[in-house]
């Protein structure tokens, strides 16, 4: 009689075992996994290094009577800016670069040759000649001051840079058409090749107004037919770009 009841106990505790990993089983699938959370790294030494362009209208200032400019003077500019910040939340630095420079103004101060060959400067009525310009090349050496309010994440943010530019007028070049005679003067003696002045840039994004100021004339020790002394300085106005 015991003997007959044994297999059936097996059974049923075979049974139950197979029941309660079945179940296991079913309870462990459905355990949800946590979510892994990527892991964000700010970076805290991030730099504002940028190139930069500039499209300015150029003026002169301190010029002498009756000299007026017409058309519209153009300038350009490009070049690369290293950026050095100087505090912990990175909004202020300092920043120096390398550049290039092309600048044309279009006036009615005219620069031609005496029976000599030596160079003659004058103030003419528009009348009296076709076409008159000068423009220079100029290799640029940018230093600034920096405020901005950027993060490590943001590309847009407000901006004051003020600066000093240094630079060397690598060649230059004035035309002259009086109607009888074009006089093509390069790289004039008398134009100071260096030059340098404060600049300021403000905006916000890439959208940033531009003023330059030449503190040296842009002549040396020159004198027009009238006796006035040429102590013309450059001015630069405009918008700077800057490009990540």
């Amino acid at each position: 009689m015991k003997n007959s009841l044994k297999p059936k106990y097996d059974m049923r505790l075979l049974f139950s075992c197979f029941f309660l990993v079945s179940f296991l089983n079913v309870f462990s699938q459905q355990e949800t996994k946590p979510k892994i959370e990527p892991i964000v790294k700010i970076d805290s030494l991030y730099r504002e290094d940028q190139f930069y362009t500039t499209i300015t209208y150029n003026l002169f200032s301190n010029i002498p009577a009756d000299l007026k400019q017409n058309k519209f003077s153009l300038g350009i500019s490009a070049g690369f800016l290293r950026d050095m910040p100087i505090n912990k939340n990175r909004t202020f630095a300092i920043a120096a670069g390398l550049g290039l420079s092309y600048q044309n103004f279009f006036q009615n101060l005219t620069i031609s040759k005496d029976g000599s060959g030596a160079s003659v400067y004058q103030v003419n009525d528009y009348n009296e000649f076709v076409s008159n310009r000068y423009r220079q090349y100029l290799v640029d050496v940018p230093i600034e001051f920096r405020w901005r309010n950027s993060t490590f994440d943001s590309y847009k943010f407000w901006r004051v840079y003020l600066g000093v530019k240094l630079s060397y007028a690598f060649a230059t070049k004035s035309v002259l058409d009086d109607g009888e005679t074009t006089y093509k003067i390069s790289n004039d003696s008398n134009i100071n090749q260096f030059q340098y002045g404060p600049y300021l840039s403000a905006g916000y994004n890439t959208w940033n107004l531009y003023i330059y100021y030449g503190l040296n004339p842009l002549f040396k020790s020159v004198k027009t037919l009238s006796g006035e002394n040429l102590d013309i300085r450059t001015i630069n106005a405009g918008l700077i770009f800057y490009i990540l």
